[in-house]
C-alpha cells in the first residue's frame, strides 16, 4: 500500500511516563486522514515525531519512504508543517516572512510571487502582507504560517489544529484548498477537536486516546462497526468512554 506518512511503533516518554504508546498507522496518498483526540491524548506529540521537532524513544517515522531520523533534510523537504501555534517570526512583515521561508526551501521568484499573491488574496491577507506580524490577530497569523508551510508546494501537509482562529471564509478556503491538494494524488494529515469538519472532510479517521490509538481507518468502516451510532461524534464519544 502506498503512503506518504509511516508511522510504525513509534513510542514517546518523558522519564517515566508514556505519553505514546507503540502506535502504528499510516496517511496514504490521495487522501485527507484526520487526527483526533481530546487534550493531551498524544496528537501533538505525534505530529512533532513526524515532523522531526521531537526524536521517538523508539519505532520509526518516514515520509515517502525517507527515514525521517535518518535523513531529516530530505523529509523535511517533502512536507510542509502547520504548527499549533502561530506565534513565530513577530518581528518580520508577512511578505518577510513568506520570502524567508521561500529562501530556505529554494523557491523560484516566479513561484513564490504567483503562490503569495493567490494565496493571501483567498485568504484576505494582501493588503496586510507589508504589516508585521506581531500587529496581526490570532487569525491572520495563523493564515500566513498556512502559508509559509506550504509555499515550496509540498506533496504532504501535515496540519496541527490548522482551523483554530480562522474566521468562517478563511475556514472554507482552507478546506478547499486541502481537497484540491489530495485531488491531485498528494497527502493531508491533520489533527482536529471539531469532530463535524473531521466527519465531513476526512476519508480516513485516526482515533488517539491517552497515548494509545484505538482506530485508523475509513469513517464508513467504522460506522459499519457502530451500527447503533449516527455520527463520527457519538462513535468518538463512545471509544473514549467519554458518553454520559
Amino acid at each position: 500500500m502506498i503512503c506518504l506518512i509511516c508511522v510504525q511503533n513509534f513510542t514517546k516518554k518523558y522519564g517515566d511516563k508514556t505519553v505514546v504508546n507503540n502506535i502504528s498507522f499510516i496517511a496514504k496518498d490521495g487522501a485527507i486522514t484526520g487526527f483526533i483526540g481530546h487534550n493531551g491524548a498524544g496528537k501533538s506529540t505525534t505530529i512533532k515525531a513526524i515532523t522531526g521537532v521531537i526524536r521517538p524513544t523508539s519505532g520509526s517515522i518516514s515520509i515517502n519512504g525517507i527515514d525521517i531520523e535518518k535523513n531529516g533534510k530530505k523529509a523535511k523537504s517533502l512536507f510542509g508543517y502547520v504548527s499549533d501555534s502561530p506565534d513565530h517570526f513577530l518581528r518580520l512583515t508577512g511578505i518577510e516572512y513568506l520570502n524567508f521561508i521561500a529562501d530556505i526551501y529554494d523557491t523560484p521568484t516566479d513561484g513564490r510571487t504567483v503562490f503569495i499573491e493567490d494565496y493571501a488574496k483567498r485568504f484576505g491577507v494582501y493588503d496586510a502582507l507589508n504589516s508585521s506580524i506581531l500587529s496581526y490577530s490570532h487569525g491572520m497569523r495563523q493564515k500566513i504560517m498556512i502559508m509559509g508551510a506550504l509555499i515550496h508546494n509540498p506533496s504532504v501537509w501535515i496540519l496541527d489544529e490548522p482551523l483554530t482562529g480562522l474566521d468562517p471564509q478563511s475556514a472554507f478556503e482552507l478546506k478547499q484548498m486541502m481537497r484540491e491538494h489530495v485531488a491531485k494524488g498528494n497527502s493531508v494529515f491533520f489533527s482536529t477537536h471539531v469532530l463535524e469538519v473531521a466527519e465531513k472532510l476526512c476519508d480516513e479517521i485516526c482515533v488517539i486516546k491517552g497515548g494509545e490509538l484505538l482506530y485508523c481507518g475509513t469513517l464508513d468502516d467504522l460506522k459499519m462497526t457502530h451500527k447503533s451510532q449516527a455520527s463520527l461524534e457519538n462513535i468518538f464519544l463512545e471509544l473514549t468512554d467519554t458518553k454520559t
